[in-house]
């Protein structure tokens, strides 16, 4: 939906349109990695409904490998995401049949070498995953969105960690926008301290830290903003693929914040 602002709490508020369209944080990145050149193997779970034919046909469209998104009979998740003027927004999810993934059913592609993992899955699922791809000897990425409250052990499991300041906040328990980039990724790096560490910071780019090494950061592209909705999922598919690629750290941050510019200029 798009509106002037979001909504204050008991208050229904006029908006100017809305449109339905393919999402899932695992899905958007998917598809972005997809986009960026790299062979992606897709799991999840969608739901007996049109919902779940629409995102199952999106990324197949895309090029990504279906064969372990698995079917329940319930409602596939959804999320309702209001846009503002501004190009700020806000949003709800219901995860739904994705909570029921079957970890049984599941099994990490020979050729893998790279799992990119996010929050928008039951509770115990990321660490049965992350211990899966290590046991392979693949690279875990992990997108922690959206925030919640996450094992300490969890963060042992990473290779690359990647959030927002809002998500980071809520990770090192401070208030948002209460650090600088190099203290948010010094509190990050207490969690995960053999991880490179990600802060994407929207506008004001995104900084970044290998296991030891001090903050560096990248301003964003310049471009005029339609909305910023999806844009991290961008910026994380975007710079999976490159790391595939070969890219350095800075090279595949830049990559990233290329695609999500993008992104955020075009209308969807």
């Amino acid at each position: 939906m798009r509106a002037p602002r979001l909504p204050e709490l008991d208050e229904t508020l006029r908006g100017q349109e809305v449109a339905y369209q393919f999402g899932g944080k695992g899905g958007n990145q998917a598809i972005a990695a997809a986009k960026a050149g790299a062979p992606v193997n897709f799991a999840g779970r969608i739901g007996a409904d049109a919902a779940g034919e629409s995102m199952l046909k999106k990324l197949e469209t895309a090029g990504v490998d279906v064969s372990q998104l698995q079917r329940g009979l319930g409602s596939s998740g959804m999320s309702v995401a209001i846009a503002t003027e501004g190009g700020d927004y806000g949003a709800v999810i219901v995860s739904a049949e994705n909570h029921a993934f079957d970890m049984s059913e599941f099994k990490i592609p020979s050729n893998c070498s790279m799992v990119l993992l996010q929050n928008e899955m039951a509770r115990g699922a990321f660490a049965a995953f992350a211990n899966a791809a290590r046991a392979k000897g693949a690279q875990v990425l992990w997108n922690a969105a959206p925030a919640k409250e996450i094992p300490t052990a969890d963060f042992a499991l990473v290779d690359t960690l990647i959030v927002n300041r809002l998500e980071a906040a809520d990770l090192i328990g401070h208030e948002h926008n209460g650090l600088s980039p190099a203290a948010t990724l010094a509190k990050l790096a207490e969690l995960a301290p053999d991880a490179e560490i990600i802060l994407t910071m929207g506008g004001d780019g995104a900084a970044f830290s290998a296991s030891g090494k001090p903050c560096e950061v990248q301003k964003a592209y310049s471009v005029d903003v339609i909305s910023t909705h999806g844009a991290g999922d961008v910026f994380v598919g975007t710079y999976a693929a490159s790391r595939l690629r070969g890219l350095s750290l800075s090279e595949a941050v830049s990559a990233g914040q290329k695609a999500a510019s993008n992104h955020v200029s075009q209308s969807r």
